[in-house]
């Protein structure tokens, strides 16, 4: 019963922290800016409040406890001695952060895994576990402004997965012949290191990836260093380059091959396939530097530096735009084309908008996954697949069903996230949108979206905002219906479209 009244009240003060974040962009995912350095200790610091324990989460209502208040991350590097499939192994995670205010403690999200210990600039804290937080009181209160680094011990566990009934169905580590893959979101970062976990939070990610003979190790961005280590053992040193959410970390260890090639303006393309799916795959990723170029007409360039597409050897059931390294399950390369394209124009469409324009918040969803189906559907529609007017008349006729069953596409509930209203059923506004003020306009607000938002975090009020201002009209009483209402509105253009009644 105390772990119960506990916990009911960290979510509380957690759901307090909502304000923060609906209306401000202090959760916005600001542009990195350097490295934390070491603690300048308390004498430094200014007179201020007592310090006082950071929130247990950022405030979102739909995931109140993802994130965490009280400091800003500047950094993790993830040390990882891989050892075998699904067999523990020896980890560290260090944190460069920074108080945003006097904390007496603070907590990270951090799920299941043996914890050894924690340090805060190198000495001992103390911890309590709570769910799936980790609460940390260090030696000596933190000042607000200070700088300061957390370092935790741990055995990973590898098994660490969890299941949702949407679209995701599981997620965490996962496992393939010879190794692993991640797919973290959506909140599954916490299973794999300690972190400060939600889509609007970013920070430069350092990997150091031990691996045993004859394995390679990848990580999102640029390979840094491969250094030999004791008994044929390699160390694979990666740098995610950008700032990067949690949710969008991607680590593999496998046979692998890296396969090189080139996108729009020698954009660097990078390939990782296991050993056997090498030749069998490589029409479908052959494809990437047209899919960078036909984006690129439409959205601008391509908001990072590197691309490419992880083929995973494993039963996964979804694709993932881990940030600049897509994971594509084997069986979307291997069957159809115009299949294998709409999953591989989804993920990379995600890194203008889910990677670089992150969500502010989880019921924000509809303009990542929305963004990445309606481009996909366009996509498919001038290469071999079903055209585009179809496939959102059949999505119009479901919507009434899907608003009932799943929510608005702004209103989703935490177990209806992944939902196919999520999916087509946000291609649809966009679509409608288009049919509203035109192609041209339609085109301006796109690019202008994934510009002006470039690697911050925005939400559905931004977004209505925006198409307003770039549209020369309000378009707030169009789109709430569209995106908030219990019901499907007029098709503009388009009088004879119906929607199905709805079945209970």
């Amino acid at each position: 019963m105390e772990i119960m009244t506990a916990r009911a009240l960290r979510v509380a003060l957690a759901l307090a922290g909502a304000v923060a974040l609906t209306g401000t962009g202090c959760f916005a995912g600001v542009p990195y800016r350097g490295h934390g350095s070491a603690a300048p200790g308390a004498s430094a610091a200014p007179p201020g409040p007592a310090p006082s324990p950071g929130a247990p989460g950022i405030g979102d209502p739909l995931m109140p406890l993802d994130g965490n208040g009280g400091y800003t991350v500047r950094r993790y590097t993830l040390d990882l001695d891989w050892r075998a499939p699904e067999t523990p192994f020896p980890a560290v995670t260090t944190i460069s952060a920074v108080a945003t205010q006097a904390l007496s403690r603070f907590d990270l999200d951090f799920a299941g895994n043996a914890l050894h210990r924690v340090t805060v600039d190198g000495a001992p804290a103390a911890t309590v576990r709570d769910g799936d937080e980790l609460v940390v009181t260090p030696a000596r209160p933190i000042p607000r402004g200070t700088a300061f680094t957390v370092r935790v011990a741990y055995t990973a566990d590898p098994t660490q997965r969890r299941r949702r009934s949407d679209a995701i169905r599981e997620y965490g580590w996962v496992p393939t012949p010879d190794g692993t893959l991640v797919c973290a979101q959506p909140d599954g970062a916490k299973m794999i290191f300690p972190v400060n976990d939600h889509p609007s939070l970013r920070a430069p990610v350092t990997f150091r990836i031990t691996t045993p003979p004859g394995l390679r190790a990848v990580a999102n961005g640029r390979l840094v260093d491969r250094v030999p280590r004791p008994g044929g053992r390699v160390r694979w040193t990666y740098d995610s380059e950008e700032p990067i959410a949690a949710q969008l970390v991607q680590m593999a260890i496998g046979k692998f091959a890296f396969v090189d090639s080139e996108g729009p303006r020698g954009l660097p393309v990078r390939d990782v396939v296991p050993d056997g799916l090498v030749t069998d795959t490589e029409a479908g990723r052959s494809l990437t530097p047209q899919h960078l170029a036909w984006l690129e007409q439409r959205l601008g360039p391509y908001p990072f530096r590197r691309y490419g597409v992880l083929v995973g050897d494993t039963d996964l059931p979804v694709a993932l735009e881990t940030q600049s390294l897509s994971v594509v399950p084997k069986d979307d390369l291997l069957g159809d084309r115009v299949d294998a394209e709409r999953n591989l124009v989804h993920e990379l469409t995600h890194h203008w908008t889910g990677d670089s324009v992150a969500i502010r918040r989880w019921s924000d969803l509809w303009l990542s996954e929305g963004h990445a189906r309606f481009y996909e559907r366009l996509y498919s529609a001038e290469h071999g697949g079903v055209s585009m007017e179809d496939a959102m008349r059949a999505a119009y006729e479901q919507h009434d069903q899907w608003r009932h069953d799943d929510g608005a596409p702004a209103e989703p509930t935490e177990p209806t996230l992944f939902k196919v209203m999520r999916y087509d059923g946000s291609a649809l506004v966009l679509y409608a949108l288009r049919e509203k003020v035109g192609d041209d306009t339609f085109g301006r607000i796109e690019r202008t979206w994934v510009t002006r938002y470039r690697g911050r975090a925005a939400g559905t009020r931004d977004f209505v905002a925006l198409a307003s201002e770039v549209a020369g009209t309000d378009l707030t009483p169009f789109l709430t219906p569209w995106l908030h209402g219990p019901d499907t509105p007029p098709m503009p253009g388009h009088p004879d479209w119906r929607v199905d009644p709805v079945e209970d």
